[in-house]
């Protein structure tokens, strides 16, 4: 990696979200970091919409890696001094750096595209494909002044789903799944399944991060979802042309204006609950 111009003495803002040849991008990040850094800018902030290895944030099992904490160790080491990211998938992850984080919302942006595109969605319930996500579910319910409901999931194995049960009323509603990440989709398609059995007349898919890897985006075509919205936190062109389903919705204006309120020393909390006009 080769700077091509000079940084001296500015703040410099790094965008590289951790998707698609992930070690390729943390690794070149971590270069442009340094990079950067020795060559005497004043701050580097790295602007990572989808933090790389975050459900890895603790010992699932005996010897395993708690690799959040290794990404978050590496990018202090290389010298990020701020870090800019995005619905992280446990918020706890901000606490292993001893650098400030700010963990931006999709939240904002999901409502408004609640109410542009779901005419009925005055009659809609949010529901969560599993127990952690519950948190997320009951603040988007709560300003849209409807009921949610759950699923509670039991795992075997990593990336597959064993059971699941439905905890609450989804019957003649628009069912809206809301969660922070989708990988290979068997969740929420197990989930729309569910929920179309209970009686729900239509099923939404709303998700920060959709990675879709594997079997993904086969699994969409043929599940019953109206739509798939996914943020573009990970660049979603590709996978949009193999799946009509897929919509997204832009979150850049997002990330600017956090760039630019940062840059100029003002709060970014305002960020939390409103969408940037």
């Amino acid at each position: 990696v080769e700077i091509g111009e000079s940084v001296r003495g500015e703040d410099v803002y790094i965008i590289q979200s951790g998707c698609g040849e992930i070690n390729d991008n943390l690794m070149e990040l971590l270069i442009m970091i340094n990079a950067c850094k020795i060559a005497s800018s004043s701050r580097v902030t790295a602007v990572i919409p989808c933090f790389p290895y975050a459900r890895q944030d603790k010992k699932d099992k005996s010897r395993a890696p708690i690799s959040a904490k290794l990404v978050a160790n590496m990018l202090s080491v290389a010298g990020a001094d701020h870090i800019i990211t995005m619905d992280l998938h446990a918020s706890q992850i901000q606490g292993f750096f001893d650098i400030p984080v700010d963990n931006l919302y999709a939240e904002p942006a999901v409502l408004q595209w609640i109410k542009e595109n779901i005419p009925e969605w005055r009659n809609c319930i949010i529901v969560s494909p599993d127990a952690g996500g519950a948190k997320r579910v009951t603040s988007i319910a709560d300003r849209l002044n409807v009921e949610f409901a759950l699923i509670h999931k039991e795992r075997k194995k990593a990336n597959e789903v064993d059971r699941m049960v439905l905890v609450g009323d989804v019957k003649d509603r628009v069912a809206i799944l809301v969660d922070d990440m989708a990988d290979t989709c068997g969740t929420i398609c197990h989930a729309a399944e569910k929920l179309v059995s209970a009686g729900a007349t239509k099923v939404y898919a709303i998700l920060t991060h959709g990675i879709f890897s594997g079997p993904a985006l086969s699994r969409i075509n043929n599940a019953s979802f109206e739509a798939v919205v996914v943020t573009n936190t990970i660049p979603q062109e590709e996978k949009m042309k193999h799946c009509p389903k897929i919509q997204f919705i832009d979150i850049s204006m997002i990330l600017a204006e956090a760039i630019r309120r940062t840059h100029n020393g003002e709060s970014v909390s305002y960020l939390f609950s409103h969408v940037p006009l």
